[in-house]
């Protein structure tokens, strides 16, 4: 499957106190009442505040069902109560299939959901699906994802920059091993484009190495499932386990796969995972993975929604249609695994500032 992609305003935006006068926008929010509707607010900082999104509907359409997009589900709810939306929902298609995911989002439309969050199932078709939902009018954020190419037709992509996130996870892997040894690279379907961008961060961090740190094998093609993942991993394991020296997973069910397989096996090869699985965190507790880079699901979801409200009660527009931002990536190790969901918080209000001083056009 495809899974969070790239974009093109990676950093964190601190947050700050602007200056009256200035063209940026603040992002507070006005409280909602007991109703749940949002209290009369005016509008301050440019319009960035959400005066009245009582009449917004969001959908937040993940291409399939994946662990990955759980957390996208309490966030739209949790989001609906902040800021005193009409309705949130989201909605999977058992199935990764573009036409049924465009299916969906008619259904969708015709319940009266006016604002959409969408992970296309196919990164080269989704854009038209994008172009046919503005065109009857709905803001469209690409959540978790972006279209491949140069071309994104949602009003905005807010995603991981995924070949970011296999770097760090590879320069963690390489530190692991002391800078030296053989690494294999586990990760998802070949074809995708964010695949691609993985292998192209991976071997970023090799080839950094200067030759001390070999790229022993990268095997694509094994998330579609754990026992599809378990299997790869296990025959690896059994063919060139004495050789391998660290394992990176780029993918969530082969980080899965790689933390069971070592700690059942004794292998001494350094994991290095993606995501916050609950197996992932015990292992980094009990030594047996190194560390895991955990991607900002919530953030997507809980900024993602704040931003269309802007766009569907038009208090803003998007300043470059098509822009994508990095939701964040974040190195988990034992020294920090007990309290990295504070970056993930912090990460998620800087994402609004950051959409209001450079993303929206509020007034």
């Amino acid at each position: 499957m495809r899974f969070p992609t790239r974009s093109v305003l990676p950093g964190v935006v601190a947050a700050v106190v602007l200056a009256s006068g200035t063209a940026a926008c603040t992002y507070k929010n006005s409280g909602t009442e007991s109703g749940g509707q949002a209290a009369p607010a005016a509008r301050t900082g440019g319009g960035a505040e959400l005066v009245d999104g009582s009449r917004t509907k969001v959908a937040l359409v993940p291409g399939g069902a994946h662990p990955y997009f759980q957390p996208w589900k309490t966030a739209v709810t949790t989001a609906r109560k902040t800021y005193g939306l009409g309705a949130v929902t989201f909605d999977e298609t058992a199935e990764w299939d573009q036409q049924k995911q465009n299916n969906l989002l008619s259904t969708l439309a015709a319940r009266g959901y006016n604002s959409f969050g969408v992970f296309g199932v196919s990164p080269t078709d989704i854009n038209s699906t994008f172009a046919d939902l503005r065109s009857q009018g709905f803001p469209v954020a690409s959540l978790g994802s972006c279209p491949a190419g140069d071309k994104d037709e949602a009003d905005f992509c807010l995603s991981t920059d995924v070949e970011l996130a296999a770097y760090k996870a590879s320069k963690a892997a390489i530190e692991a091993m002391g800078g030296r040894g053989t690494l294999i690279h586990l990760t998802g379907n070949n074809v995708d484009a964010n695949t691609q961008l993985r292998i192209k961060g991976v071997a970023r961090a090799v080839k950094e190495t200067g030759g001390k740190v070999k790229l022993l094998q990268t095997i694509t093609d094994i998330d579609t499932d754990l026992q599809t993942a378990q299997k790869a991993v296990s025959d690896l394991m059994a063919a060139k386990g004495d050789r391998i020296t660290g394992i990176v997973a780029t993918a969530y069910n082969p980080a899965v796969a790689a933390a069971d397989a070592v700690s059942t096996s004794g292998s001494k090869a350094k994991v290095i995972a993606i995501d916050d699985d609950a197996k992932i965190l015990s292992g980094i507790e009990q030594g047996t993975v190194t560390a895991t880079v955990v991607q900002n699901p919530v953030g997507q979801a809980e900024a993602g929604t704040w931003a269309l409200a802007l766009l569907q009660t038009k208090q803003c527009t998007v300043r470059s249609p098509g822009v994508e931002v990095d939701s964040g990536s974040f190195v988990v190790t034992k020294a920090n695994v007990s309290g990295y969901d504070k970056a993930r918080q912090a990460k998620t209000a800087q994402l609004k500032q950051q959409f209001a001083d450079k993303i929206l056009s509020c007034g």
